[in-house]
């Protein structure tokens, strides 16, 4: 018990010294004065992990079809305000792409910059909805370990983010994924509107490229700040290169499994199936195709005699 609390005892006197460096400009920004709201939000997202599913044992899925048009467009919308204020800050206030150190000061390009950063992080508290409506719709396969570790990671990490480092590096990142997110909910937000829509869905795959691709280059360019001994802290670009790590590797795999793996072997006397539905062309099943060949054969055959 006793190494227990000097442990709880150091990790408060390290979390004091390192307000002491933290950003002022924020402290009194919604959510950034203590850890606990986030923390506390994050602990009621796992708890409604474990409690929804058993929620929705014996209860009928809800549809949400027009919840999820607006919530899917109304995240479009917030991801693009955020990528068009970081980019429009960042290039009003000379930002350099490889190597951009953190300017605490009140310059008004600054502050656009922190805030867009901070409406990012608020948007990583939202998109807690993906998880909770795959849940009331009894999506379970869709709340995999990925999606999880995505949701409930980046919406803490961001914290610490905005809470100590609301510019230079930051912006990177952020604008990235912002603008892959408009993409994202765009896709979800169609996907959303009907099955009318599915012949203009082809490029979800593409999603997941782009995706992996942004990993890529994050790690790319934590190194070569590293490398070039940028004053960003090194401590938060090493965290950044392990944590996009992780993110490829699990990518990769869900990439291998959807898009990649060859269907399992058929059970003998089941039907074919590809992505979880028998086979069907045209609305039609194969059984049916072939009876009709079969009716269309024996009308000729009457007809020739």
């Amino acid at each position: 018990m006793e190494v227990v609390a000097h442990l709880v005892n150091d990790t408060l006197e390290f979390y004091k010294w390192s307000l002491t460096i933290a950003d002022k400009r924020v402290e009194n920004w919604p959510l950034m004065s203590s850890p606990f709201p986030t923390v506390a939000i994050s602990c009621l997202y796992l708890l409604f992990l474990w409690a929804g599913p058993r929620y929705m044992q014996g209860r009928q899925p809800y549809t949400l079809r027009k919840t999820l048009i607006v919530y899917n467009f109304s995240m479009v919308v917030l991801n693009f305000y955020i990528a068009t204020e970081l980019l429009i800050g960042s290039r009003a206030a000379g930002y350099s792409c490889l190597c951009q150190p953190v300017n605490y000061s009140n310059d008004a390009n600054e502050v656009r910059i922190a805030s867009a950063l901070w409406w990012y992080y608020i948007s990583k508290g939202v998109e807690f909805l993906d998880t909770v409506f795959f849940i009331l719709r009894k999506k379970f396969n869709q709340v995999s370990f990925l999606h999880v570790y995505h949701h409930c990671t980046m919406f803490i990490l961001w914290w610490i983010g905005i809470k100590w480092v609301p510019g230079g590096q930051s912006f990177f990142g952020a604008t990235i994924n912002s603008s892959i997110h408009v993409l994202m909910y765009g896709y979800y937000g169609l996907a959303a509107l009907g099955p009318q829509m599915q012949k203009y869905l082809w490029w979800k795959k593409y999603l997941t490229i782009i995706q992996m691709i942004q990993f890529h280059v994050t790690i790319g360019h934590a190194a070569h700040s590293l490398y070039t001994g940028c004053p960003f802290p090194a401590w938060m670009q090493w965290a950044l290169i392990g944590y996009a790590v992780t993110f490829i590797i699990l990518f990769a795999n869900f990439y291998y499994h959807a898009y990649r793996r060859k269907p399992a072997s058929v059970h003998k006397g089941s039907k074919p199936v590809a992505n979880g539905v028998s086979a069907v062309t045209n609305g039609h099943s194969k059984a049916a195709e072939t009876a009709d060949n079969g009716r269309r054969q024996h009308k000729r055959r009457a007809k020739s005699e």
